[in-house]
């Protein structure tokens, strides 16, 4: 699972193969990104060309009589072709989240630590992404009309199985795309097979991850310290009760 993740670099380079040039992109350092918050995505505009879009990160699933909205931020990668919430936007809206790290959460004893993995080299790196207009359901107000519902576009980012650096911290990684990859996974005429191929853990040699304190477990942290080194949980010794101490 993927639900937090950071783009500290303020300005980066994209290679467009659609266009044939470098291109200069521009966002706010953030250093916390979270579920049903704004963040930059590129995406194919009108004309067919990769663009740099705001979206909300997340997929706002409709309420029901038997369950609440829900938001969904990861599509697994074994079954976006077939899940009606994803397939349509699997073939059709396929886009790219920039990053320069994420958090996941690894469990210790009973308590979970948090860590930052990112790429060794510390360049901002492509997650495979998923965007969509959704159905946005506002909170009624008591003593007013009912209001409109309204549409937003969000994204969600690809998982797939862990490579040999996350499965010690997590049973699930996004998948991360090279350049290559990137360009095909933004090809409206990649097909699906060859799409499916590209949803592979990326090279754990090329990766890091180090703990960071639990103040990135709230949104309302968004600063450079999310980001610091911390000293790792340890997990609770064990003693035998009729053992030497």
């Amino acid at each position: 699972m993927c639900s937090r993740y950071s783009l500290t670099a303020k300005e980066w380079d994209f290679f467009s193969a659609f266009l044939k040039e470098l291109m200069l992109l521009k966002a706010t350092a953030r250093y916390n990104i979270a579920p049903t918050q704004s963040a930059p995505v590129i995406a194919m505009n009108k004309d067919r060309m990769p663009a740099l879009r705001e979206m909300s990160f997340g997929f706002q699933t409709p309420a029901s009589q038997d369950r609440k909205a829900s938001i969904l931020v990861n599509a697994r990668s074994e079954t976006v072709a077939e899940k009606p919430t994803f397939r349509d936007a699997f073939k059709e809206r396929r886009c790219l989240v920039p990053a320069t790290g994420f958090y996941e959460w690894r469990k210790i004893g009973s308590q979970k630590q948090p860590n930052n993995i990112r790429l060794k080299n510390g360049e901002p790196f492509y997650f495979a992404g998923l965007w969509r207009t959704s159905l946005i359901e506002p909170k009624p107000t008591l003593g007013a009309p009912a209001p409109e519902p309204g549409t937003k576009d969000t994204f969600v980012i690809m998982t797939t199985e862990p490579n040999r650096l996350m499965a010690s911290i997590h049973n699930r990684m996004p998948v991360i795309l090279d350049q290559e990859a990137r360009d095909r996974w933004l090809d409206s005429a990649t097909k699906s097979d060859d799409l499916k191929a590209l949803l592979q853990p990326y090279d754990d040699n090329a990766m890091e991850a180090w703990p960071v304190g639990s103040g990135v477990g709230s949104p309302v942290n968004d600063s450079p310290e999310c980001l610091e080194r911390v000293e790792p949980l340890r997990a609770p010794v064990q003693q035998d009760l009729f053992g030497e101490l």
